[in-house]
């Protein structure tokens, strides 16, 4: 694996600190009715992108997931001013505005979504990993699932093909602790997640989703393990979320001393606290890259607010095109 040094904890410093105060900025235009729709945000689970994209290869490996999607694009090298366009709705936005908050994508980056339907890109993250195999492509595809995403039978289905053909994929779910409000020992008989790899004889293991540093190891071991033939991995990441399942959360399901309590294991303090403890920078230092992060968010805003909503005659544009069919003429 690559070594985790003090650039690295200072990019993972940087980087998660961008993905919450991006979200935090887009919790806010959101009740000013700035973002519609479902908001559904990543507070407290950065660490499991942090490590995830320290292990693969940007430059060939694939990412897909579910709708809590807005930053794992940025950590793949979208432009974060396109993605908060997007979800303005807004003609700059990486799908024109037409996506929204569920359904970030770019084939550019490798990011194949952000799917609303739950569990619907567990099925997709194996096809995406079969087309690397039959074509022969040294890629490897990370496919990532919330703990409710695990009671659909999609799962069971892909995970027997997926090891039948040892297709070069990693299987991770994020158990950030409520599938929307409800816990895992209300839905099933065990809570140990990463147990469900054991039916398919598929290698599986639970991680510290909290740190980046662990993220990283079992990630890395799992794309090697894909890329050199061994088949699908799955990781269950125990981490937590600290704001409700999207915006419209009430979160009755929980108190706010347990929130607290996990905050105290927040990833980007923990990550703060290593760079503080090893001298990787100075408090000053670390100053210096808020204020960048800061700035760096208002820059998205005022893209995003800046930015034209898109024209009508979009909605004829990204329809399917029919060769013998004269009467719509296409432009995108």
């Amino acid at each position: 694996m690559k070594k985790i040094t003090k650039e690295v904890y200072l990019k993972w410093y940087e980087d998660m600190l961008f993905w919450r105060k991006f979200e935090d900025k887009l919790a806010a235009v959101y009740i000013q009715q700035k973002v519609r729709g479902f908001l559904h945000l990543y507070n407290g689970q950065e660490a499991v992108l942090a490590g995830s994209l320290h292990a693969m290869d940007l430059t060939k490996d694939r990412m897909i997931t579910a709708y809590r999607n807005h930053v794992q694009p940025i950590g793949m090298g979208v432009d974060p001013r396109k993605v908060m366009a997007e979800l303005y709705g807004k003609v700059t936005g990486t799908s024109k505005g037409m996506g929204g908050s569920m359904h970030i994508f770019s084939k550019e980056h490798r990011f194949y979504g952000g799917h609303g339907i739950v569990g619907g890109q567990i099925p997709l993250g194996a096809g995406l990993a079969f087309a690397d195999k039959y074509f022969k492509r040294d890629s490897v595809t990370l496919c990532y699932m919330g703990d409710g995403a695990v009671r659909q039978g999609s799962l069971h289905e892909t995970f027997n093909l997926a090891m039948l053909w040892q297709l070069p994929v990693v299987f991770i779910c994020e158990n950030n602790g409520y599938a929307m409000g409800t816990s895992v020992a209300r839905t099933a008989h065990t809570t140990e997640i990463w147990k469900l790899g054991l039916g398919y004889e598929m290698p599986c293991g639970d991680v510290d989703g909290m740190d980046p540093a662990a993220v990283a190891k079992e990630v890395h071991t799992a794309i090697e393990r894909a890329r050199t033939g061994g088949g699908p991995t799955f990781l269950e990441m125990k981490t937590y979320r600290y704001r409700g399942h999207s915006m419209s959360d009430a979160q009755h399901y929980r108190t706010k001393e347990e929130v607290e309590e996990y905050k105290k294991i927040d990833p980007i303090t923990q990550v703060k606290d290593v760079i503080l403890e090893k001298n990787y920078a100075t408090a000053e230092e670390l100053k210096e890259i808020d204020k960048r992060v800061k700035d760096l968010v208002n820059e998205c805003e005022k893209f995003a607010e800046e930015s034209d909503f898109p024209p009508k005659e979009q909605l004829y544009d990204v329809v399917y095109a029919q060769e013998d069919y004269p009467f719509l003429q296409h432009k995108l």
